[in-house]
């Protein structure tokens, strides 16, 4: 499994397949965050846009510049944006924007474990925050509540042992309370907590669930995108067969963040 390398190719894949979820999360992160209005923000690893549409939707900022290191996924979220508050630029850990005057509050959705570095990252992020302002991440619990991610690399590694080594439970173990409270403390972040958000994710039908997963755009995809047609069709009549559905063929399942904030000192 070696050969298979996540891929971020297409903002308008990545939407179907993830971004839906963002768009439900990012307002109940901003919401925990409680920063005053006019503030100025930083979304890192901001993808399709979701976090920063949150902020100014929900936060009343006075500027959010939104970056990520892959460029089809800003070029989405700056077609998709409206709001004169909101810039994107590509950039990522280790080279962030700076702001004159600095920020004050730098946040990162559902990307905090994708980048090599998280403690580094968080440092980065500390310096470019105003004192007593506030450095925050959101990842997805992979490894626990989950539910459709966890499903599809329970049924993946029944089929082929070789994907636990893909299974992002596995992968991450970053992402769990202590370890996220670990890495803020160890950025020198005070008042560090951490709590949990959970949001449904509904599916219409086993193809709402399966066509997104055949984009070639994230983890999973990644891992789709290098089975042959005998091993991709077995893995989704697994698939099929395991996942609880409703009268009308519904599939409903939860889907479980971390939200973890610090302070600047």
């Amino acid at each position: 499994m070696s050969e298979v390398r996540d891929t971020w190719a297409a903002g308008a894949t990545y939407e179907a397949f993830m971004g839906r979820w963002s768009r439900r999360i990012a307002p109940r992160l901003v919401s925990w965050l409680r920063i005053r209005a006019g503030a100025h923000w930083l979304d890192v690893g901001c993808g399709t846009g979701a976090l920063t549409e949150a902020i100014c939707g929900e936060a009343d900022p006075s500027t959010v510049v939104g970056c990520d290191p892959a460029g089809p996924f800003v070029e989405h979220a700056r077609q998709r944006s409206c709001d004169a508050r909101a810039s994107f630029v590509v950039a990522g850990a280790g080279a962030l924007p700076a702001r004159d005057g600095g920020y004050d509050c730098v946040a990162s959705l559902l990307a905090l474990n994708f980048f090599p570095d998280a403690e580094a990252a968080l440092r980065e992020m500390h310096t470019l925050v105003v004192p007593d302002g506030t450095v925050s991440a959101c990842v997805w619990d992979y490894a626990g509540r989950m539910d459709f991610l966890r499903s599809f690399w329970d049924e993946a590694v029944a089929l082929d042992p070789a994907a636990r080594d893909l299974d992002e439970g596995r992968r991450f173990p970053l992402c769990r309370p202590e370890a996220l409270v670990g890495v803020f403390e160890a950025a020198r972040l005070s008042d560090v907590r951490c709590e949990p958000i959970e949001i449904p994710t509904p599916f219409a039908s086993f193809d709402d669930y399966w066509r997104p997963l055949l984009g070639g755009t994230g983890p999973a995809p990644s891992y789709i995108a290098s089975l042959d047609d005998e091993r991709r069709d077995a893995l989704a009549g697994r698939l099929e067969d395991r996942l609880p559905r409703g009268p009308d063929g519904s599939i409903v399942m939860t889907a479980r963040a971390w939200a973890v904030r610090g302070t600047v000192s």
